[in-house]
């Protein structure tokens, strides 16, 4: 061991700071890497390029982006479509930008190589963002990110053209980072402080060295407004203050230092959201004091034990940093204050701090930078620790979503093995980290594998999200169009199936009959209403759906499995295959997580004059919450007396229901 220690001793520092940050970077965002998959515009992007083709993704991004199908082209040409090999694009490329972070720090300061260590060590676990797995849309914007900060890179080492370069695509493919630009000649002026000259000639330098980049800023901006003009979000700060100025003025100043103090204190106040043992459970809370002790004693070693030979700061280096830090953070919250769009640390609406993320972490380094230089560190070890620590929470949040929406596609296949085209699906909002148009994209994936051309056969919405828009109303015949940029779903309310998901409680195809009236279904869902319009004639028995790749081998057949080929069976009325699967299902070391979940059963013994075990499974449901039951009891006994024939066994099933339930007279 200590041999071992002796030898990584020798390394120079600067080679071990690529190797530390890298760490660091599989500790806070690595460690579920296999686990992971696809979310939000993960979903529909990667459909669109891996399945309806080149110029159904040029379609997509055609009025947001044009220049960014090109990019999507390069990168899928070389990535597969598998989550992992993206996830570990994503890492590389946010290890990557702390480098290259770290190495324009040390052309900034030279003097200062821990300093410039600990600036792109808050860079990489900077806990405002948090969707650093949203891998296949977010790894596009890192190598925007990269662009930028290489850019920076060699114009401090004077490589002109180089840098001239990553500066235009930078300028071309984003906004997110446009307005950074202007951050240059910031920068031109803070290397050249030690050069002996006066104020104004170094004024004159760093303006004869920041022309050739003015240019290319100035060709972007033309680009921007007279030949693609961003459609914007239908706010239009001019127009505002035309109307009401004082009103509109005082609105902006009070969003920009909300927006700041969001950024920079409240986004680092996460780092002390610890892990819940009862919610997060043992193993997940052990492995976060894995990584927050580890990344703790890597840096204790690397920062205190193994430490560069820094000179003493300069008295106004923590100056140079908060303007810099200052002027960032200002640069980058301009796209958004313009457009008016929100800023904040809750998913996806983070994404917006990636633009302030230079601008945070330079800030914060300034104020580190006034403290002694022991406790400085001491500081910036305790908060990179605890930030990778809380990453790490994150990343398990990610897997768990990704593990149920895998779950929701499997158990939707089972239960409806085939779709016939136009059908709308609804669905509550219950998957953290993808909206509705995110998983409309597999849908059509998994029942429409060989779709060609801009028709879309499926589409799936949440009614709190889309009720009173893309959905008018909850009610029958109703038109639907939706457009997916790619191509038009076109559908109608009367061509519904509403499912409920409820993890661990298994999908429901809800039923007009009993679930309008289910107060196990929450009411904010609006699924209840929804229930009403679902028709079971859209699902096919016949398999049509092709489960994608990316969603792994088939889970174990469990107590969803067979609920759901029992639902499937009752609803072609092949009662006998109802029974044999719940005979199968009961004897499983799984259960019902939902009362109703029986009934499926139930009304499969009934149909077989099975009634002493229909009226057994009633008793155990009722039991699990009487109140809530029973008026569901009730009626599936009525649909269950009308659909049977009449025999002294039934009489006296329906008599045991009736005192149990205590159902009303119709």
């Amino acid at each position: 061991m200590n041999n071992f220690l002796q030898t990584i001793g020798a390394i120079e520092y600067r080679r071990l700071v690529p190797a530390i940050l890298f760490v660091v970077a599989v500790a806070a965002y690595g460690l579920f890497i296999g686990h992971m998959g696809f979310y939000w515009d993960d979903l529909p992007i990667s459909w669109i390029k891996y399945q309806l083709g080149a110029e159904a993704l040029k379609r997509y991004f055609s009025e947001v982006r044009p220049l960014w199908a090109m990019l999507y082209q390069l990168t899928t040409s070389v990535l597969p479509q598998q989550p992992i090999y993206w996830q570990l694009f994503a890492i590389t490329l946010r290890w990557l930008t702390a480098v290259v972070l770290w190495a324009v720090m040390i052309q900034l300061f030279p003097r200062r190589q821990t300093l410039a260590f600990a600036l792109s060590l808050l860079m990489l676990v900077y806990p405002g963002f948090n969707q650093q797995w949203v891998s296949f849309l977010y790894s596009h914007f890192f190598i925007v990110f990269l662009c930028l900060l290489l850019s920076w890179f060699w114009m401090l080492r004077k490589k002109v053209l180089l840098a001239l370069l990553f500066s235009a695509l930078n300028l071309w493919m984003l906004e997110y980072f446009f307005f950074l630009e202007l951050a240059r000649p910031l920068m031109l002026w803070i290397a050249l402080r030690d050069e002996p000259l006066t104020a104004k000639e170094r004024l004159m330098r760093v303006l004869k060295t920041w022309i050739p980049y003015l240019i290319v800023l100035a060709l972007a901006v033309f680009y921007r407004v007279f030949v693609f003009n961003h459609p914007g979000f239908g706010y239009s700060l001019e127009a505002e203050i035309r109307r009401a100025p004082v009103d509109t003025l005082l609105q902006l100043l009070q969003r920009t230092l909300s927006d700041l103090w969001t950024v920079t204190v409240a986004a680092w106040m996460k780092v002390f959201q610890f892990p819940n043992p009862v919610e997060d459970g043992s193993r997940i809370t052990v492995l976060y004091l894995f990584v927050v002790l580890g990344v703790a004693l890597l840096l204790y070693w690397f920062m205190f034990v193994r430490r560069a030979s820094e000179q003493e700061a300069r008295r106004n280096d923590a100056g140079w940093l908060l303007l810099l830090g200052g002027v960032l953070l200002l640069l980058g919250g301009i796209a958004f204050w313009l457009a008016n769009v929100t800023v904040s640390l809750e998913v996806p609406a983070s994404r917006a701090t990636l633009s302030f993320l230079l601008g945070a972490c330079f800030f914060l380094t300034g104020l580190l930078d006034l403290l002694p230089q022991r406790v400085k560190y001491a500081v910036v070890l305790l908060l990179v620790s605890l930030a990778a620590g809380r990453q790490f929470l994150w990343a398990n949040e990610f897997r768990r979503d990704w593990e149920a929406q895998k779950n929701l596609f499997w158990q939707m296949t089972w239960r409806a093995p085939g779709l016939k085209p136009d059908t709308m699906v609804l669905m509550n909002e219950v998957l953290i980290y993808s909206a509705d148009n995110s998983i409309s994209a597999p849908l059509n994936w998994i029942y429409a594998p060989d779709l060609q051309g801009e028709q879309i056969p499926y589409v799936l919405f949440y009614p709190t999200n889309r009720l009173g828009g893309s959905l008018p109303e909850l009610k029958p015949d109703l038109p639907i169009v939706y457009s997916y940029e790619a191509g038009k779903f076109r559908g109608n309310t009367s061509d519904a199936l509403a499912f409920y998901y409820d993890p661990p409680a298994c999908l429901r195809l809800l039923d007009p009959d009993l679930d309008v009236e289910n107060r196990f279904i929450l009411d904010e869902s609006l699924m209840r209403e929804a229930a009403a319009l679902s028709n079971p004639e859209r699902i096919l028995r016949e398999p049509s759906g092709v489960m994608p790749e990316i969603y792994g081998p088939e889970p174990e057949h469990r107590w969803c499995y067979y609920f759901e080929q029992a639902e499937l069976a009752r609803q072609f009325g092949d009662w006998r295959e109802v029974v044999r699967l719940g005979n199968m299902a009961f004897v499983l070391d799984d259960s019902p997580n939902n009362p109703v979940e029986r009934f499926v059963f139930i009304e499969g013994h009934a149909h077989v004059d099975d009634w002493e075990r229909a009226v057994e499974l009633s008793k155990v449901s009722y039991r699990v919450s009487k109140d809530y039951v029973a008026p569901l009891l009730c009626k599936l006994w009525r649909r269950i007396e009308a659909q049977t024939v009449a025999s002294p066994e039934r009489s006296d099933a329906l008599n045991q229901i009736q005192d149990m339930a205590a159902c009303p007279a119709e």
